[in-house]
């Protein structure tokens, strides 16, 4: 009896979830791409191309996105200067990091944490920021949770 023809497909998106989710866990390190690739099974540009075709977006532009999503749970909840954040985040260059937080939120980093503090929302503690998402390296306060199931 041969293979059901969903069935590929369950497991090349299996294998593409363990890279992204390693993606998510240590987002502050360098993008490694033959890394990346390895851990799900796949060549390097074969990778490339299957985690564009089943996310929408390449691996480095995932980890560009999920970068400035924890940077702007920082400007939000703490006080840590933009340098820093951009290091934290896992940015070589603050011009680099400035430019794709603009490209990505329309503010830049100083002009987004004015408008997080004036917007009458009072901050969340950094600290409670990196326990509530199990630390930098593991989720975003930004990030979608799944709702906790309804009693019956």
């Amino acid at each position: 009896m041969g293979a059901r023809p969903w069935s590929a497909d369950v497991v090349r998106l299996g294998r593409l979830r363990l890279a992204r989710d390693l993606l998510d866990r240590d987002w502050s390190r360098p993008l490694d791409l033959d890394r990346l690739a390895r851990h799900a099974g796949y060549s390097k540009y074969h990778f490339v191309r299957a985690f564009a075709a089943a996310y929408g977006e390449t691996p480095g532009q995932y980890l560009t996105r999920r970068r400035v999503e924890r940077a702007q749970d920082l400007l939000r909840a703490g006080d840590r200067t933009v340098t820093e954040i951009c290091t934290l985040v896992g940015f070589g260059s603050l011009g680099t990091f400035c430019t794709r937080f603009k490209e990505l939120t329309g503010l830049t980093p100083g002009a987004f944490r004015r408008a997080a503090r004036s917007s009458g929302v009072p901050p969340v503690p950094a600290c409670f920021v990196q326990m509530w998402g199990g630390g930098f390296a593991a989720g975003s306060a930004t990030s979608k949770k799944p709702a906790p199931p309804l009693a019956s």
